[in-house]
């Protein structure tokens, strides 16, 4: 079984900064693309960042030059470091990973609890 324990989330006033993170543990061979959604009241989820192993990276139209998605594959971690924050950010944020468990190394795709990130105007 993997697991993804998120954390970091909070109030901040607008034009703040916040800094996410999200480790997974359990049985992986490896933690393949991570990345962040969000999902605000009354709105559908949504894809924020993500990051692959290799490192590439894909984001959001609305906060690209604002958000940072980052990763230590030694730690199976990831993080979004999210700046110049915006009331319209306001959101329950979801850590995803696609993983390929040990034997017998089947892929999974795993969703965190969310974390609530709130930023008052």
């Amino acid at each position: 079984q993997v697991q993804l324990v998120e954390s970091g989330g909070g109030l901040v006033q607008a034009g703040g900064s916040l800094r996410l993170s999200c480790a997974a543990s359990g049985s992986i061979f490896r933690v393949n693309t991570m990345g962040w959604y969000r999902q605000a009241p009354g709105k559908q989820r949504e894809l924020v960042a993500s990051i692959t192993y290799g490192g590439s990276t894909n984001y959001a139209d609305s906060v690209k030059g604002r958000f940072t998605i980052s990763r230590v594959n030694a730690q199976n971690t990831v993080y979004l470091q999210m700046n110049s924050l915006k009331p319209e950010d306001t959101a329950v944020y979801y850590c995803n990973a696609r993983v390929t468990r040990t034997i017998p190394y089947v892929d999974v795709e795993v969703w965190g609890q969310g974390t609530l990130v709130t930023v008052s105007s």
